[in-house]
């Protein structure tokens, strides 16, 4: 949820959101990895992000650009932050909360920089002999481990559930598991 309840609901504020993460990012990215960055902290909602985006796009804001992918060699539609953009962005970012500017772009990196670091993601379920549930969630970074955690529950839903939230966003469950751990979100435990 948003922290402290704060939604951007204007669609000017998330157009010049969306630049100002694009800016501060400073190389082109596809529109998966731009809707999670813009999405992942819930200020904004991924219906007005995907109506924004296309504004902004067809106002030469941002531009569309195709590179290779290194892993399939095929090419992929990429954007930046145009000039025109970048010039919008730098008048214009003041009226956005800067407590939702620096959360957002400090999300945004670390997001950025697990995909970049080529973690590889893995989940299995399965139902065990006793009617129970079984999950095991795997993250490894350089062929080495860095979370293996396994459940047991007894709703096959709840575990396909876990299963689509972590392949969804592993990033997310690792930080959560990461700070549960080293007792930085308490709030949870009381």
């Amino acid at each position: 949820m948003a922290r402290l309840g704060k939604k951007l609901t204007n669609k000017n504020d998330i157009k010049i959101f969306i630049l100002y993460l694009l800016q501060n990012i400073q190389y082109p990215l596809d529109f998966p990895t731009i809707n999670d960055i813009v999405v992942q902290n819930e200020y904004v909602n991924y219906f007005d992000f995907a109506e924004c985006f296309a504004e902004i796009l067809d106002m030469g804001h941002i531009i569309e650009e195709y590179e290779e992918d290194p892993q399939t060699g095929e090419k992929k539609t990429v954007y930046r932050i145009s000039p025109l953009g970048t010039a919008v962005v730098s008048q214009l970012q003041s009226g956005l909360l800067r407590s939702i500017r620096e959360s957002s772009l400090k999300s945004a990196m670390r997001l950025l920089s697990f995909k970049k670091r080529g973690a590889q993601v893995h989940c299995t379920t399965s139902e065990q002999e006793d009617g129970k549930f079984a999950i095991e969630c795997v993250i490894t970074e350089m062929d080495k481990e860095i979370l293996h955690i396994s459940l047991v529950d007894d709703s096959a839903a709840r575990i396909e559930r876990m299963k689509a939230n972590f392949e969804e966003r592993p990033d997310g469950i690792y930080k959560g598991i990461m700070a549960l751990l080293a007792g930085e979100v308490d709030y949870l435990l009381n």
